[in-house]
């Protein structure tokens, strides 16, 4: 939910790649939410991508993410790190 924004922020701000899930969310929620992502990677020189209608990837900059990775995350909705 909405809440767990701050979450994400730290998440993001420590270096590490968030999927945003929003697919439970009503649309004004996960607007706002996406917007802040927007937001968030604009700051940090990060990157956000659609990967379905509404899941989101938000990239750190110093991280690269493959397509292999995008096509897991698309597939099963899990990022796996190792």
């Amino acid at each position: 939910n909405y809440n767990e924004a701050r979450v994400i922020g730290e998440y993001f701000r420590d270096g590490t790649p968030v999927i945003m899930n929003l697919t439970d969310m009503d649309d004004a929620d996960a607007k706002r939410l996406v917007d802040f992502g927007a937001g968030l990677v604009f700051g940090c020189h990060g990157s956000i991508e659609r990967v379905t209608q509404k899941v989101f990837l938000l990239t750190p900059a110093n991280v690269e993410i493959t397509a292999e990775d995008k096509s897991r995350i698309a597939g099963t909705g899990v990022f796996n790190q190792s």
